[in-house]
């Protein structure tokens, strides 16, 4: 899967990430050869993650597994070019949001946002597609690397940037709308989440925040539970946040709130909005 990931990050940024001496007769064949590579290769650990999760719930089920990784392959293969229209934006966001940048080619060689945020897009499109394991696979893989931990049925919209970035966290049903930007440390996790009547944690349950347009979140930021950061609002760095945000709000450790204990509870209140 890390080779698959290589190959596909090669189609995506051709010339960056594979062979480096492309000119514009040699580009077809090298992304058509690249493409044939990742379809079989993906074709391949597509049937064995499907395989290893319907063996134990109907052994005899695993022969139509073949034919569904190949058809999900074949799909996944016609989404690529909207996750390579997606990662540009990513691209033009970092290097419009960091003055640190000479150009946009250094966002793609250098930032680790940009290698973590590749390998979630296309393990989300996986994910969608009803992949068990290979996304978690991918986006484990990049974590390692980046220290970015962004699991793939997170829904990001475009432009978004992640600066610096080691630390930060971005649970399963986190939605992330155009233009985000978030700062190392922060994460975007669950306060709590329901059980069963024995106990167990209930999967699929939206427990992660909702992240509107043009949202600026600073380091070491933690968000939870199934709140909303309206449109255009800015987390300063060290909030604690566990409620809604109104669009354009300014929510600094100052306009934090202000506990006051009532019988053994805290009965929270907000003491200011800058906005």
């Amino acid at each position: 899967m890390v080779e698959l990931v290589e190959d596909l990050r090669s189609v995506i940024f051709p010339g960056y990430f594979g062979p480096s001496e492309l000119t514009a007769e040699t580009l077809r064949f090298h992304a058509g050869a690249a493409l044939d590579r990742i379809l079989h290769g993906l074709q391949e650990q597509v049937r064995r993650g499907l395989c290893a999760t319907c063996a134990q719930k109907a052994p005899e089920a695993c022969g139509a597994c073949a034919e569904q990784a190949r058809v999900i392959a074949e799909t996944f293969i016609t989404r690529l070019p909207e996750v390579r229209r997606l990662l540009g934006t990513d691209v033009e966001a970092a290097y419009a949001g960091d003055p640190a940048l000479t150009n946009p080619d250094e966002a793609i060689f250098c930032y680790p946002g940009i290698l973590a945020v590749t390998s979630q897009r296309l393990a989300h499109e996986l994910q969608v597609l009803g992949v068990p394991l290979i996304p978690r696979m991918i986006t484990e893989h990049a974590h390692s690397l980046t220290g970015i931990d962004i699991h793939p049925g997170a829904r990001i919209g475009e432009g978004f940037f992640i600066d610096h970035g080691t630390g930060v966290v971005i649970g399963e049903t986190t939605i992330i709308g155009r233009n985000v930007r978030l700062y190392q440390g922060v994460t975007l996790g669950a306060k709590s989440f329901p059980l069963d009547e024995h106990g167990n944690p209930i999967k699929g349950v939206d427990r992660h925040p909702i992240v509107e347009d043009d949202v600026t979140i600073y380091s070491n930021a933690t968000i939870l539970g199934r709140i909303t950061l309206g449109r255009g609002a800015t987390i300063g760095g060290n909030v604690w946040l566990t409620q809604s945000v109104p669009a354009g709000a300014m929510v600094t450790q100052h306009s934090q709130w202000t506990a006051t204990q009532i019988h053994g509870a805290y009965s929270p209140s907000w003491s200011s909005w800058m906005i």
